[in-house]
């Protein structure tokens, strides 16, 4: 199949590239409109018991507060006094009392409520310096409307005004800060890594028409997902952030599966093929080992299908088609374009290098040489380092994002950071109690006795009489504390005749983590079965798979427990600045599946010609050194390249954007280098000629289903840098 298509890709390149320009032009076009259809939230299970009580609370009571304006007394009162910072001086009063009228008058706000006039008290923080009005926005807006709204709101009220500064905060301005520091973030990153990355690629094929190449594949990756996302966003829920791994992990699949084919396209035009044989010769090996290795990453990526999170769920969506895109535009459209350059390939090179950079790496060569006769004496210090590593997972705590995952510079930041420290009582962090009918006085007195009964409960309010309570507990709104109190709350018996729902920030974190443990265990045994059947099919041994799973664990929990040191703990915080906070469950479930497809990725990317060399008859030691030789230089500059494109988001001003940025970054390098260089050869070594066993039957199935090489030439020996 995969010579046909080199021949169809040599055969007709011309038609090819016309057609994939013409499909590029239109993937722009729709593409582009992908932003405004997409949201910032998605991080609730919609079918838990806090989603059904926020939706009740939304239909029957309005809901709470979408914004939240937090006006402070800035210190320019009263003009007979001296000036003051207290929001009850009378000019601060009068301001204040302006500012409610403004707002009451805007028709994109309703139900608004302000401490002025009424000078309610938990609405005026404790040291009197600021004040609150709440307020929801007008029925009837889609996501894009309330985004643009909000942004509206924000330019006409927020700022000083005389004796009072406003800021802006709540659900709705906290969602529309993210996104907008999402899309800024990626103009920064995207213009720190593609430049950055094609010097490197120049590098590393010491040739400027070579180094394009990637970028070509990765620009058909990025827009054709960017459609595909357009589509979806029109569809259902997809998240914003579907954004940063499509043109994070589109730029780096595509460097990866273009450094494997136009590397091998040299190597073949080298040994002195023919253009059009070398472009089939390199679809029929290396495409056929992209393909393998895009479906390891596409099974990694589908099971955050499972979750009931749509943040997650758009992975999955703009994954599998970014990686489904970039594998088409590397085993179709590259063949098609190098077809058409042939040797040209190499023009535009460096001028300083006399001669084409070699396939083949000495120094990988003498690593995994060091490795076969010592494998012990390699093994043992890299695992001891893996385990360090992996040793802060012990501590871990999970959290789900508010404002500070933004700086402290962001208004929504600021009134949430106000709010923490000067509202203890605020009852928009309270838990939220609503019974499904009606209880009447004397049940409702009682329920609300026992709710306050409940330890860590410091206070009960009844925003609606009989049916709607507020639990305002001791400890801050997504402690672990808080989520205990949630749990009692829940074991409280409601009125005779009702049902209690319990919601709240509180509430939904506890309910995020419960959907994605109950769902875990399913994601993760189906990514160890598929995983296991793709690799037994690709190398007809049940030994390697298990080898390549476990080795992938190590590297994955080594750079996670890095994670919890950095994002949790706090270690790097005052570099990269951000607060550190309990780990974003959802974020670190997508770091996983991503940062294991691409382990797999680069693992199949070496298996392949560790297994064509002992498909030639070289024995297991031999196999290992010339499959690393040939295949070390290319993974270990693929996995910098794609390293660059995610620790670009290690600038990001969302936090638990630059831990998936970082975390991604770093366990693709500990994969790169210590797995693929060091572990992998000590492992065959110590496995040798079982590393290829299967019983019996298991191999006749390999021999009559699986995956098997082109007949490959004989290994040639250059060593080279």
């Amino acid at each position: 199949m995969f010579a046909r298509i080199g021949r169809f890709a040599a055969d007709h390149a011309r038609a090819v590239l016309a057609v994939t320009l013409l499909l590029l032009v239109g993937a722009a076009a729709l593409g582009f409109t992908a932003f405004g259809k997409l949201q910032s939230e998605g991080f609730t299970d919609p079918g838990a018991e806090s989603s059904e009580a926020a939706a009740l609370i939304d239909s029957e009571f309005g809901g709470q507060a979408d914004l939240l304006f937090l006006v402070t007394a800035n210190g320019g009162g009263s003009a007979t006094d001296e000036a003051t910072d207290d929001i009850d001086d009378p000019a601060v009063q009068a301001a204040g009392t302006r500012l409610t009228e403004r707002l009451s008058a805007d028709p994109a706000l309703t139900d608004i409520t302000s401490y002025w006039p009424a000078g309610a008290p938990p609405l005026r923080s404790a040291d009197g310096r600021h004040g609150l009005i709440t307020a929801q926005l007008a029925g009837g807006q889609d996501a894009q409307d309330s985004g643009d709204t909000v942004d509206a709101l924000a330019e006409r009220y927020r700022g000083t005004d005389g004796p009072i500064t406003v800021e802006l905060g709540g659900g709705e301005a906290v969602g529309q800060d993210i996104g907008g520091q999402v899309a800024s973030d990626l103009v920064v990153a995207e213009a720190i890594a593609v430049p950055l990355i094609l010097l490197l690629l120049v590098v590393v094929f010491g040739s400027l028409v070579a180094a394009v190449l990637p970028l070509v594949v990765g620009g058909i990756a990025i827009l054709g997902t960017f459609a595909q996302l357009s589509v979806l966003g029109s569809l259902t829920d997809v998240s914003v952030f579907a954004i940063n791994l499509t043109t994070g992990l589109g730029l780096g699949l595509a460097i990866d599966y273009a450094l494997l084919m136009v590397s091998r396209f040299r190597e073949e035009l080298a040994a002195g093929l023919p253009t059009r044989d070398a472009v089939v010769r390199t679809v029929s090996t290396a495409g056929r080992t992209i393909t393998f290795s895009a479906a390891t990453v596409a099974v990694a990526l589908s099971v955050l299908l499972l979750f009931p999170q749509y943040f997650l769920r758009s992975f999955a969506y703009a994954g599998i088609g970014v990686i489904v895109i970039a594998m088409l535009g590397a085993i179709l459209v590259l063949p098609a374009l190098l077809a058409v350059l042939g040797p040209r390939v190499n023009a535009a090179r460096l001028p300083w290098l006399r001669r084409e950079p070699s396939v083949v790496s000495g120094f990988w060569r003498r690593v995994a040489a060091t490795a076969g006769r010592r494998p012990m004496l390699v093994a043992a210090p890299a695992l001891v380092l893996l385990v360090l590593a992996a040793s802060p997972l012990l501590r871990v705590e999970f959290g789900t994002p508010d404002d500070r995952v933004l700086p402290a510079s962001a208004s929504s930041r600021i009134v949430g950071d106000t709010l923490r420290e000067q509202f203890p009582g605020d009852d928009s962090r309270a838990i939220q109690v609503v019974l499904t009918t009606p209880a009447d006085g004397g049940a409702a007195t009682a329920y609300a006795d026992r709710l306050a009964a409940v330890p860590g409960v410091t206070r009960v309010a009844e925003p609606v009489p009989g049916r709607l309570f507020s639990v305002v507990t001791a400890g801050e709104s997504r402690s672990e504390s808080a989520q205990q109190v949630v749990e009692q709350v829940r074991a409280v018996a409601a009125p005779p005749g009702s049902a209690a729902l319990v919601g709240g920030a509180a509430a939904v974190l506890l309910d995020s983590k419960g959907a994605i443990a109950d769902r875990l265990p399913l994601a993760l045994g189906l990514i160890a079965l598929t995983t296991f059947v793709l690799l037994f099919l690709f190398t007809g041994s049940v030994l390697q798979p298990l080898r390549a799973l476990v080795f992938n664990v190590l590297g994955l929990s080594a750079a996670m427990g890095v994670m919890v040191l950095i994002f949790q703990e706090g270690a790097l915080s005052s570099v990269l600045g951000f607060t550190p906070l309990p780990l974003d469950t959802s974020m670190l479930v997508l770091l996983f599946c991503i940062a294991f497809g691409l382990a797999m990725d680069y693992e199949v990317f070496v298996l392949s010609r560790i297994k064509e060399a002992h498909d030639l008859g070289l024995d297991p030691r031999q196999a290992v050194v010339d499959g690393l030789s040939r295949t070390g230089r290319i993974v270990s500059m693929a996995a910098v390249l794609l390293a660059v494109s995610f620790f670009a988001f290690g600038t990001s001003g969302v936090s638990f954007i630059q831990m998936f940025g970082l975390g991604t970054g770093l366990a693709i390098l500990i994969d790169a280098t210590i797995i693929r260089g060091l572990l992998v050869p000590a492992g065959m070594r110590v496995l040798g000629s079982r590393a290829w066993w299967s019983p019996g039957p298991l191999r006749r199935l390999h021999d009559r289903v699986g995956v098997h090489e082109a007949p490959a030439p004989e290994p040639r020996e250059t060593v080279g840098v």
